[in-house]
């Protein structure tokens, strides 16, 4: 099952790989936020993903659907 954040970024064509480029944030990272959720990512950390991705920071704790 995918991630809402592997999600966003399949919608806009990029990879967990580039999002993690581009945002300084380990690939690692995300599949451990994957594997135990969002609760323990920091805000900082979650608001330069969802800069990255160009949404809010709400849509990356939305339910997957």
């Amino acid at each position: 099952m995918k991630s809402r954040i592997e999600e966003i970024c399949h919608g806009r064509g990029m990879s967990v790989y580039r999002l993690s480029k581009e945002t300084g944030i380990p690939t690692t990272t995300f599949s451990a936020w994957k594997r135990r959720g969002l609760e323990k990512a920091s805000l900082g950390a979650m608001l330069r993903v969802a800069r990255a991705l160009g949404v809010p920071v709400e849509e990356l704790y939305e339910e997957e659907g």
